[in-house]
């Protein structure tokens, strides 16, 4: 086709990215979850909106396997080793055990209602323990995105424990849905098997992830590099690195990315600022293109002809699948109120992952794969839409929720993890200038010094006598930890 030139191709993917770009600005307003917005415009721009044919299942799952990559390596950057150790424990249970409880609640149930004769599906127990196994994740980064636009935080450390497990129970999901594609196709011979697939996928994929991001912390802090912004580029040779290596090794790639960005970000590494905005950058890029891509691929019309049986499949994975392995799986932990689990349940949210999943049965050419997909795309917006809306009122209802504890300043300095020191804004009130307008007459904390002075819109160079108006912003250095 004369239309599909590099030129149009590169004019129709910067209006879908101008596109979603703009529709994401009703996402706080409406508490709509901007991920689902890129989905829509997806679907929009597709085969039964504007008309643009777009059915490349491998080019999506390889699009989706990158976007992976780089957002469980951000992510796991960005998880603090001291807010996930007190609830290390049920994190991980919930990624794990939690997983596999909700696989197996919701395939059976697809599998009684294929039995039913007006149902529209008809899998055996197999396919149906795969259909569930592709959306039985959780995805955080719609549901914080929501949190963080409403300035709603979660008491009893429930935020970083739903972090832990949306960003390491990927790993879970991908492998069940693995091993059911190949015990469908006949390549797995048994139990044991299956069990020795397992270990081999954890213990691979955590050591290789452990040793990879240990050594790369080792080497960025000695290369020493003229031109700062190659510290980004070296990160992200890094996460491709973990991932293809592990993968040769039959360990799971995903699992080895996301501990390896655990371990580089809870260390010392230099220009940690400049990697940490690259990251945000192109951690939204993919989001955008992988949901743009996958609203692309799906087909509304066929979608529309499941809808019945995956409104009742989501429903029961919402209500009953996920709230079980939920309440089973967090039984050992007493200390975790009713009212946290009960939220913990709702946060269930699907996102790209299932969808992205849901490609390996089509590619792998497993009957009733289209259906799958289908099915599971349609529970993915019914999740977004019916969960992703309501977590912030949830919160309230429960009593969860709590004020966002404020991060950095408003000056949007920073300075490199190397120096020990703390940089904290105060705003002059009347009173701080009762006796004095100037900074030598102000009662700073001891050991602070002033670096900035906002006024407005106006930057002030601070000197002893700079004269100081109630509203003025002032930027204070201190000491840190280490030097006091």
């Amino acid at each position: 086709m004369t239309f599909l030139t590099s030129g149009n191709i590169l004019l129709i993917g910067s209006v879908l990215l101008f596109v979603s770009i703009a529709v994401s600005k009703t996402s706080a307003r409406f508490g709509v979850p901007t991920l689902l917005l890129f989905l829509f415009v997806g679907m929009l721009f597709g085969t039964d909106g504007f008309g643009i044919q777009f059915d490349d299942m491998r080019g999506a799952q390889f699009v989706g396997m990158i976007a992976l990559c780089i957002i469980l390596f951000s992510g796991g950057m960005d998880t603090k080793f001291a807010e996930i150790k007190p609830v290390l424990g049920p994190g991980l249970v919930l990624s794990t055990v939690g997983v596999l409880l909700t696989a197996l609640f919701t395939g059976v149930f697809v599998w009684w209602l294929s039995g039913m004769s007006w149902s529209c599906v008809g899998f055996a127990l197999l396919p149906s323990l795969l259909l569930a196994a592709t959306m039985s994740s959780t995805d955080s980064a719609s549901v914080f995105a929501i949190l963080r636009s409403q300035n709603i935080n979660l008491k009893h450390n429930l935020r970083p424990m739903l972090e832990l497990e949306s960003g390491s129970n990927d790993p879970m999901a991908y492998m069940l849905t693995i091993v059911l594609i190949q015990f469908i196709g006949g390549d797995v011979s048994g139990a044991g098997s299956i069990l020795l697939t397992f270990g081999q996928q954890f213990v691979f994929g955590g050591a290789i992830g452990y040793g990879v991001g240990k050594l790369a912390v080792y080497i960025i802090n000695k290369l020493n590099l003229d031109n700062k912004s190659l510290y980004s580029v070296f990160m992200l040779a890094v996460a491709f690195f973990t991932f293809a290596f592990t993968d040769l090794f039959k360990g799971n790639g995903y699992l080895a990315v996301y501990i390896a960005g655990m371990i580089i970000g809870n260390s010392k590494i230099a220009n940690r600022k400049e990697v940490s905005t690259f990251f945000d950058g192109l951690t939204w890029l993919f989001q955008i293109v992988m949901f743009i891509l996958l609203g692309l691929l799906v087909n509304p019309k066929e979608m529309l002809a499941v809808a019945p049986v995956a409104l009742l499949i989501g429903a029961f994975m919402i209500f009953v699948g996920r709230p079980l392995s939920v309440f089973l799986s967090l039984l050992p932990f007493r200390w975790l109120t009713g009212r946290s689990r009960l939220y913990i349940s709702w946060v269930g949210l699907r996102g790209a992952v299932p969808i992205i999943f849901a490609t390996y049965p089509v590619v792998a050419g497993i009957e009733g794969s289209n259906q799958i997909f289908n099915i599971v795309f349609f529970i993915t917006l019914l999740s977004l839409i019916l969960q992703g809306t309501t977590l912030p009122f949830f919160a309230r209802k429960l009593g969860l929720s709590a004020p966002m504890e404020k991060t950095g300043n408003d000056f949007g300095v920073e300075l490199p993890d190397e120096i020990d020191t703390d940089l904290t804004d105060l705003t002059v009130t009347a009173e701080m200038i009762a006796d004095g307008d100037t900074l030598k007459e102000m009662n700073l904390p001891q050991g602070s010094l002033v670096m900035i002075v906002k006024r407005g819109t106006e930057f002030l160079v601070p000197n002893g006598s700079l004269h100081l108006q109630v509203g003025d912003k002032l930027l204070l250095i201190s000491e840190g930890e280490k030097g006091n």
